[in-house]
């Protein structure tokens, strides 16, 4: 990282990982070339995150290719005139990680985490959530990706008199 005074910690490059609204999953395909895309992921613990597909398709084949995935996700993003200097910059947090990929063949762990996503993005409707599985377990895949390395944040971001908060100092 070039300015190593915006990096974060973990916690905070989880907690932004929790806070987007997707995170853009990188893959490697089987040709070699890359394929990235927004995915909505929700989390378990400090490692481990998942997501849903379908039973086929191209991240699944990357995923039999090569398992190795790039997380990244940014969150507070503002575009602004820097109160000291009046260059044009951007205020971010944002947050990357490394992980492995593996499709769920357990099936209660399938359950668990398709119940994590719902959980965090449809909390108001859990209440269709078993009939949901019923009629779509057999056909969704599930996906955990497990980090091998922790989160890294970062951020740049103005406290009210204008300083750029360095590595470090909370809001």
């Amino acid at each position: 990282m070039r300015k190593s005074s915006r990096q974060m910690d973990a916690t905070f490059a989880l907690e932004v990982l929790d806070k987007a609204p997707y995170v853009t999953v990188s893959f490697i395909r089987p040709d070699g070339t890359p394929y990235g895309l927004p995915l909505s992921l929700a989390r378990t613990d400090e490692r481990t995150f998942y997501f849903h597909c379908a039973l086929e398709g191209e991240k699944l084949d990357c995923i039999a290719h090569c398992p190795t995935v790039f997380l990244s996700a940014v969150t507070k993003c503002a575009p602004t005139v820097g109160p000291k200097d009046g260059n044009f910059t951007l205020q971010y947090k944002s947050a990357t990680a490394v992980g492995k990929a593996e499709m769920v063949t357990d099936r209660e762990e399938k359950i668990e985490g398709l119940q994590v996503i719902c959980q965090r993005f449809l909390p108001k409707h859990m209440d269709a959530f078993d009939a949901a599985i019923v009629r779509s377990l057999e056909r969704t895949a599930v996906v955990r990706i497990t980090l091998t390395e922790p989160p890294i944040g970062k951020r740049k971001q103005y406290d009210k008199q204008g300083e750029e908060m360095k590595f470090g100092r909370l809001e």
